[in-house]
């Protein structure tokens, strides 16, 4: 079975799931239903997510996608600072660097296993 996901789909649940982790990042008290029970964990999660998503939606342009991710992972650590009851942590930084990794040794594996066009992975 091939995954037939078309770049604009994946642009739309890019920009969902971006607004979604943002909403999430910048609450004073996200839902419990949101946390998968370690900080770490959730920041590697969303940002694997998101850079999946950015490799489908933009593939020849994986790596400008991984640096605008990181960049929005120290915004997020920055904007944290001033939400109550949230403060910025550099161990969140590299657990987002961690998930985009995560996210493009998915990319590859799909593309891998020819689930994905080979053009468009990483």
């Amino acid at each position: 079975m091939r995954l037939t996901l078309s770049s604009r789909a994946a642009r739309g649940l890019f920009i969902a799931a971006l607004l979604a982790i943002s909403c999430l990042a910048l609450s004073p008290s996200p839902p419990k239903a949101a946390d998968l029970g370690w900080d770490k964990l959730n920041h590697l999660s969303a940002f694997g997510l998101l850079m999946l998503l950015a490799g489908l939606a933009w593939p020849r342009r994986w790596r400008q996608a991984a640096l605008g991710l990181m960049a929005y992972g120290g915004l997020i650590e920055l904007l944290q600072t001033q939400v109550p009851g949230r403060s910025a942590e550099w161990a969140d930084l590299l657990a987002d660097a961690l998930g985009l990794l995560l996210g493009l040794s998915l990319l590859r594996l799909l593309a891998w296993m020819g689930q994905v066009n080979a053009d468009r992975s990483p």
